[in-house]
């Protein structure tokens, strides 16, 4: 097969979590059960309705651009997008062309182009029950479109730089951009070539998740490669990707901008951003919080490796606590370390278990029980039992831990009972000991550990089994 340069750009969609849509007051909740609850006359295109802003929805794109270094729009309108599809009940989307809020920017080393206010559209659901249907609940979402720059040129790349966005996105707080909910939606827009001027675009949708997102892009640069190398052209098209067949299949003919007829929306008011308090530098600034390559830094530095620091930059939660204690314990770097374990392992699986996240950062417990454990008052089991107490009641693990008699034994003399008791129990296990099988001692630990309810120091514990059948 022919070597080719692929060349890649992405177009992202993620749905703002504003209160109200983007041009009525009606609310936005996409996801509500219940078809054709949230709507009004001005989200289902009822004639004489007029269409107005939502101030929350631009501010949270301006915002953006501030975090990505971009542009910000001195002037900016809404433009009508027409096309004729049953999800959008105007045959036109209130879109941004010319005049978006926000150019320019880089994200993961990626240039971006552009990022603008759209509104959503319907949600078509198709059974052969019922036919065809419509849900409006969706029409009229807060809808933010960030175009990057042709200038990826691999599919891991391509899927770095969408969790990228993701994180972002969250961490911002302007929207959930959960992709399989359909609140982040990524499109790739893909070409090869042997030269430098760039071949045929082919724009793959329907990426509802980052594995799609890298193997759509991978498969689609070896069709396109297949298809030169036999001679014939790529087809500017539109294309979906088969998840069950891992592959890409063709949609439509790719529309322009021509084939859209944009022009300016005449119900909407231009809008001079400089007249808007809410919308100035310092404004927009109140809302950034510490962004993930700016903590990415710092972790790095304190020693956790790529995969603890995307854990926890991952989890709200983790992220929060993890930060409240860097603040707080700057100093203590073993203690943070251990604190890290636990976030990036137990704590995620206390999390997984139930189903959600504590609603409140106990800071000051989990920490205690950190100390404890590294001061051996408490052994691994004993302070997982306490964790998800720690975590969603914000217990004293100290008063606990005594109460419940889980405080380690780190004497001989307050062990050695216990020890009699499991090698007179065990006789059989013992010998094998004797006999040479030194993994038999472990088992006898384990029933140590049992009887002592977990409060016995392992290590002390196996020295003490091994050094009693020896004698």
């Amino acid at each position: 097969m022919t070597t080719y340069t692929p060349t890649i750009g992405l177009e992202v969609h993620a749905e703002l979590n504003t209160k109200a849509k983007m041009f009525c007051g009606c609310k936005n909740d996409p996801h509500y059960e219940e078809p054709n609850v949230y709507i009004c006359p001005v989200c289902m295109a009822h004639p004489g309705s007029l269409p107005v802003v939502n101030e929350s929805a631009v501010k949270k794109v301006l915002t953006f651009g501030r975090a990505v270094g971009a542009t910000l729009a001195t002037y900016s309108e809404f433009d009508r997008k027409n096309y004729f599809y049953p999800d959008i009940p105007k045959a036109y989307q209130i879109s941004q062309y010319e005049f978006p809020f926000v150019t320019g920017g880089t994200l993961h080393d990626v240039a971006l182009t552009r990022v603008h206010l759209e509104e959503d559209t319907a949600r078509s659901q198709h059974t052969s029950e019922q036919g065809s249907l419509v849900n409006f609940n969706r029409a009229g979402v807060p809808l933010m479109e960030l175009v990057t720059e042709p200038v990826i040129h691999d599919a891991t790349t391509a899927g770095d730089f969408a969790r990228e966005l993701q994180l972002l996105l969250q961490t911002l707080g302007i929207s959930h951009a959960q992709m399989e909910r359909g609140e982040m939606r990524v499109e790739a827009n893909v070409s090869i070539s042997k030269t430098e001027t760039l071949g045929t675009k082919v724009e793959v949708k329907n990426l509802n998740s980052f594995r799609s997102v890298e193997l759509a892009i991978a498969y689609e640069i070896e069709r396109q490669a297949r298809v030169l190398d036999a001679g014939e052209e790529v087809a500017p098209e539109t294309r979906g990707w088969d998840e069950n067949k891992q592959r890409t299949f063709a949609q439509r003919t790719k529309e322009t901008a021509k084939d859209y007829r944009y022009f300016p929306d005449p119900d909407i008011p231009k809008m001079e951003i400089g007249q808007y308090s809410a919308f100035s530098t310092p404004r927009l600034d109140e809302n950034i919080p510490t962004l993930p390559a700016e903590k990415l830094e710092k972790y790095t530095y304190l020693g956790l490796t790529s995969n603890q620091t995307e854990t926890i930059l991952r989890q709200p939660y983790l992220d929060s606590l993890f930060a409240m204690l860097v603040a707080e314990y700057s100093e203590e770097t073993e203690l943070l370390q251990l604190a890290v374990n636990y976030l990036t392992s137990d704590t995620v699986s206390i999390m997984s278990e139930r189903g959600d996240a504590p609603t409140t950062l106990h800071l000051k417990p989990f920490w205690t029980l950190l100390s404890m454990i590294q001061a051996e008052k408490l052994n691994s089991r004993a302070a997982k039992d306490l964790l998800a107490e720690v975590l969603y009641e914000g217990i004293d693990p100290e008063t606990v831990a005594k109460e419940r008699n889980l405080l380690q034994s780190n004497t001989a003399d307050s062990l050695q009972p216990i020890v009699d008791e499991v090698i007179t129990e065990n006789p059989t296990v013992v010998a094998e000991f004797q006999g040479g099988k030194e993994a038999s001692v472990q088992f006898l630990v384990g029933q140590g550990m049992k009887k002592s309810r977990g409060a016995a120091n392992p290590k002390l514990l196996r020295d003490l089994l091994v050094k009693t059948m020896q004698t």
